[in-house]
């Protein structure tokens, strides 16, 4: 080991974050280690380990360091709310984290970085599980989606089933394999190729393989990914992965977003990667659920006063794959301070004509948010024209019309007129954004 003063010398010190919170005593080197443990580490990972005071990881990852003149702490619990008082308490010595492979593929770098900020942490990855798993399986990068379920429900991999789609699932444990060969099995993808990778690149490497609808397999190594190649059953229909699901693909009691409705809504939120919707009056949670299966990143709360549908909403996400889906059980406007934000996109889909709702949803929304509130009663009009004479936006009416028996014949069955509100808030530079528009002078 070096002395002390040229450990802290090398750690290095920060004086001014990337975010705002207040920086770390020290920076924070974050090495990558995998299951070939202390003897695949390069000469600067082991330089930084071995020039340590502090040690921070998991017990195996410790356990992975060939020395006891070194002082390792264990992760607190729970985990992110104690990052700052663990790295508090080591103030003034050189901490090194060791995580799995790349820090940053799903993993504690990640963490790191948003808590702390780039010029705090200095990342010496390994050669991640995913690597190594498109290695042994001879899959592109840009042709495979990558899953983790660590700490995650397994249900997130419904959201990425596709027929043909290759998908590397992390797996939580031993467990996993066979949970997800039941979810393969249950959406309608039994036929799918499953390949079980465990301890890559470790001394006990291993592969086993089969078909996901007659797993069979025993619980193997805790440290495994899953390569999963998609085949579909006949009878199954694929979920698009653009907004715009069939109606039947959620369970509703007829409290529901009608698919092209949804679309068009949907297109007017604009949910781009990682933003916030609140979906108030979620009903069957439809809007919501469809934002987040835009992308991994995006995130919404579904308010919804009655219990049973927010069950429902519940098992629709779950099963839509997109179980982190936040539901609320409560009503606007009095539930809406409670909520996390501000969102950066709100659907009203009812009640816009109950006081203080409308105008509580367009508080609510950040600089440069945007809302979509839907009405189909003479009221609900009336308070979503004043809106659009109050702030502008754009005001729609949509006529859906579809062709149905008529005695011996086809004729056209005209669904409930809906009237549509779109509206974006300026920015805080003041420029307004694309595909708003100013407040008429007058609403005829």
């Amino acid at each position: 080991m070096q002395d002390g003063t040229r450990l802290r010398l090398r750690c290095g010190t920060v004086s001014q974050p990337a975010v705002s919170e207040p920086a770390p005593p020290g920076r924070i080197t974050v090495v990558g280690i995998g299951a070939d443990g202390w003897a695949g580490l390069t000469e600067s990972a082991r330089a930084a380990i071995e020039g340590a005071d502090v040690l921070v990881g998991g017990e195996r990852h410790l356990a992975m360091v060939p020395t006891d003149d070194v002082r390792k702490v264990s992760w607190p619990k729970p985990f992110r709310d104690g990052l700052r008082e663990l790295f508090t308490a080591h103030r003034g010595r050189c901490v090194v984290v060791l995580a799995s492979g790349d820090p940053l593929v799903s993993g504690v770098g990640t963490t790191l970085l948003e808590v702390f900020g780039r010029d705090a942490v200095r990342i010496l990855p390994a050669v991640s599980s995913v690597a190594l798993a498109r290695a042994r399986m001879g899959w592109a990068a840009e042709q495979t989606d990558v899953v983790s379920v660590v700490g995650r429900n397994v249900h997130r991999v419904s959201r990425v089933l596709a027929p043909g789609q290759r998908i590397l699932v992390l797996s939580a444990d031993a467990a996993t394999p066979a949970e997800l060969c039941a979810l393969l099995v249950e959406r309608g993808y039994g036929r799918s190729a499953v390949t079980v990778l465990e301890n890559l690149g470790g001394d006990g490497e291993r592969t086993v393989a089969g078909v996901a609808a007659g797993w069979a397999e025993p619980p193997g190594a805790a440290l495994n990914v899953v390569a999963v190649e998609c085949r579909i059953e006949s009878d199954v229909s694929p979920l698009a992965t653009v907004p715009g699901l069939e109606d039947d693909a959620f369970e509703h009691d007829g409290q529901l977003t009608k698919r092209d409705l949804r679309a068009a809504c949907l297109a007017r939120l604009v949910p781009l990667p990682g933003r916030l919707l609140w979906d108030v009056g979620a009903g069957s949670g439809s809007v919501a659920i469809e934002w987040m299966r835009v992308h991994p990143a995006n995130r919404a709360v579904a308010l919804e006063a009655d219990p049973e549908r927010a069950e429902r909403i519940r098992r629709n996400a779950e099963r839509l794959g997109v179980p982190d889906l936040r539901v609320v059980v409560g009503s606007a406007p009095g539930m809406l301070g409670d909520l996390p934000g501000p969102p950066d996109a709100v659907f009203l889909g009812g009640a816009v004509s109950k006081p203080g709702v409308l105008d509580g949803c367009v508080a609510a929304l950040a600089p440069g948010g945007r809302l979509v509130a839907h009405g189909v009663t003479v009221q609900a009009e009336s308070a979503l024209t004043g809106a659009y004479a109050t702030h502008g936006g754009e005001l729609t009416r949509h006529s859906i019309e579809r062709a149905a028996p008529l005695g011996g014949f086809t004729g056209w069955t005209p669904a409930r007129t809906v009237t549509q509100w779109s509206y974006c808030r300026a920015r805080d530079d003041g420029v307004a954004p694309h595909g708003s528009a100013a407040a008429p002078r007058d609403v005829a």
